[in-house]
């Protein structure tokens, strides 16, 4: 048999971070080893694309750096032992723990570095049948959630195929053609049926920005004086839907009275952009019926961010493009699958009155912050599963020195020695995606689809859920799914959500979830008591940080702003060849990013004597980081970004972008402030 061609093709989906999801082909050349991964072609949404960094996944999953085999670390480094006697020693660990803090001293920690059902939340099963210290899950969605759902109730859209048939495709907050490759297929087909225009809105000239029509390039956190400026064009240019406003708004008067004094020339003074480039856009969006607007995460993660997202997401509501097939506005399906997740998460086991600790808040929170430790014990021990905080984390000086503390037990499931496992007790080798069992659901689309294990684990590399499994047999915790196979979890969850069966979803591979027309556009009600969109958000009733807070839509002047010691607004976005700190091991995105860099304005550059390629520094009140100049017109100026994330050891002196940034919470619920930073630069 020749060794590169396949045994068979083998289907699945894409386990990462992203919205896309991809339901995948993969060749399998024998019981150990795949070779090329391509979008599944028969999905409709996927339709046979998928990003390069997972087209060569071989490479990641056949890395010779995977881990193999539980390791101890030792004053030497780390020593190989068996399973056996790892999971006993962090069992005993967690058990010593508990003895000497209560259960609140351990604290289980994980995020989306599989977006697996089963695989990334079976944590929460032992957590809840322990009464360890839970998660407030902020380092991502925590911001966009909450400005979505003021408006709009509910956490569901148009369809995204939809935007194939659409006149006008604004991408606001996001580059899809780096992060979520699948949406730029179904723009490029209305571009190329329709004549279509795409619209882009983001700090930078990103790799979306590039092929755009327009590209408004504002300052970061300053969205939301921008979508206003379009509103109140709206409004007085007659573009304004006000019959459906009457019907489905709430408050649209008291609206229009609010943005009278929000004029284009208001926004240019915020957003630094010419007041006739954001008429131009005003003019696009109100003189075109079929608008969709896909919202991205990134101008949410700002302390501004909810409220930004929840000005933008009435823009159709104003102009009425939901009434349209290919209008509207999107940001993530999450409400359409209807889940029963209680024997994945042990939800019939979970007592509230547990504490719940902010991920985001993890550097704080290990160092002994009273605030961020809720009046609690310290964390003593931890499990970490699907995330490396010491890269991830914000203030990361701060993580990597309550990570480094001698009295915290830390085991870490990791499928790489990353820089979270390195600081490990315990680290216990994981699976990738093709090597288990699991379910996915899209966010960004409407599919459940079945990720069965394809090839035979590495060496002695396991699952997520045989660890859950196995300490809890360890730590007397009870619960039914502990006992309970991954394929029998997923069956009975299937079933308890309606979703038929694992037979039915092995067959049929993948499974439609959309809701129809009326119920994706709100056209029978948006969902909220009343039917009507909040234009006036009941922010109190979201969360308890709300005071400051606008009633209406607004520009809310809570930034990290520059200051004449910290002149530049960083932006730490998501680079095209990594997924959070995912694949940068594998040498062929690590040869495609080269190195990190800031890109920084050429009048800039001058005026601070940097050039193209010169080392500089950068830094802030939090710490100071070295790494390249990158000379780049595509910004404004004052405003500085660094493409991540980089583990810290690839930035000279070991300290990574994330030591800048800001572990504070933005209200009203949390979240990870990433884009919101005040820096200084300067050259070497």
């Amino acid at each position: 048999m020749d060794r590169d061609s396949p045994v068979d093709i083998a289907y699945s989906a894409c386990p990462h971070d992203c919205p896309s999801t991809c339901a995948l082909e993969v060749e399998r050349l024998d019981s150990r080893t795949i070779g090329r991964v391509r979008g599944a072609r028969e999905n409709d949404y996927t339709a046979g694309i998928v990003c390069a960094k997972v087209a060569r996944y071989a490479e990641r999953t056949h890395h010779p750096g995977r881990l193999r085999h539980p390791l101890r670390r030792t004053a030497n480094g780390h020593e190989r032992l068996s399973w056996t006697d790892a999971l006993d020693e962090a069992a005993e660990a967690f058990l010593k723990a508990e003895a000497r803090l209560g259960s609140e001293s351990v604290w289980p920690y994980f995020y989306a570095g599989t977006m697996g059902l089963l695989q990334r939340d079976g944590i929460e099963r032992l957590r809840h049948a322990k009464r360890y210290s839970g998660q407030h899950s902020t380092i991502c969605t925590t911001l966009v959630r909450a400005g979505w759902i003021a408006g709009t109730g509910a956490l569901r859209g148009p369809d995204p195929r939809e935007m194939a048939v659409s006149d006008l495709i604004v991408s606001w907050g996001g580059n899809p053609a780096s992060t979520q490759v699948n949406a730029m297929t179904h723009i490029q087909r209305a571009r190329k049926a329709r004549g279509a225009k795409l619209v882009v809105i983001d700090p930078y000239r990103t790799r979306t920005a590039q092929v755009a029509d327009m590209h408004l390039a504002l300052r970061p956190g300053t969205d939301g004086a921008l979508a206003c400026a379009v509103m109140h064009a709206l409004f007085r240019d007659g573009h304004a839907d006000r019959g459906f406003m009457a019907r489905h708004t709430d408050c649209p008067e008291r609206l229009e009275a609010h943005l009278r004094g929000r004029t284009p020339e208001w926004a240019a003074e915020i957003t630094g952009l010419p007041a006739a480039e954001i008429e131009a856009f005003a003019q696009l969006y109100g003189e075109t019926a079929r608008s969709y607007i896909r919202v991205g995460y990134g101008f949410s993660r700002s302390r501004n961010g909810a409220v930004a997202v929840h000005a933008v997401s009435c823009l159709p509501s104003v102009s009425g493009a939901w009434r349209h097939e290919g209008g509207g506005a999107f940001y993530s399906n999450a409400d359409i699958y209807g889940w029963d997740k209680t024997l994945i998460e042990g939800l019939d086991v979970r007592d509230p009155s547990v504490r719940m600790l902010d991920m985001s808040r993890i550097g704080p929170i290990l160092t002994g912050d009273r605030d961020a430790l809720r009046g609690g014990p310290p964390v003593a021990a931890m499990l970490v599963q699907n995330t490396n905080p010491a890269v991830v984390a914000p203030e990361s000086a701060l993580v990597n020195r309550g990570l480094a503390r001698e009295d915290l037990f830390l085991c870490v499931h990791e499928q790489f020695m990353t820089e979270t496992a390195a600081h490990a007790d315990i680290v216990l080798p994981a699976t990738t995606f093709v090597e288990h069992t699991d379910i996915y659901q899209g966010g960004g689309h409407q599919y459940v689809t079945l990720g069965p294990r394809l090839i035979e684990p590495l060496a002695e590399a396991r699952p997520n859920h045989f660890v859950i499994c196995e300490l809890a047999r360890r730590l007397g915790a009870e619960h039914p799914g502990f006992a309970m196979s991954e394929e029998e979890i997923i069956d009975a969850t299937l079933r308890a959500s309606g979703h038929g069966t694992l037979e039915a979803l092995r067959r049929d591979r993948w499974r439609d979830c959309q809701p129809g027309f009326a119920a994706a556009h709100f056209a029978d009600g948006f969902a909220w008591p009343g039917g009507r969109f909040r234009f006036a958000p009941d922010w109190a009733a979201l969360s308890p940080d709300h005071a400051a807070l606008p009633a209406l839509p607004d520009h809310l002047d809570n930034i990290d702003k520059a200051d004449s010691r910290h002149p530049f607004r960083l932006v730490a976005a998501p680079a095209h060849n990594y997924l959070n700190s995912s694949f940068t091991e594998t040498p062929t995105s690590i040869a495609r990013e080269s190195r990190p860099a800031v890109k920084l304005h050429p009048d800039d550059a001058r005026a601070l004597g940097i050039g193209d390629g010169a080392p500089v520094r950068m830094g802030n009140r939090r710490g100071e980081i070295r790494l390249h100049a990158e000379i780049f017109d595509g910004l404004q100026r004052g405003v500085a970004v660094v493409e991540s994330i980089w583990p810290n050891r690839a930035f000279p002196g070991g300290a990574g972008v994330n030591t800048l940034l800001s572990a504070d919470p933005g209200p009203p619920n949390g979240g990870m402030c990433v884009h919101d930073t005040a820096v200084w630069v300067a050259a070497e």
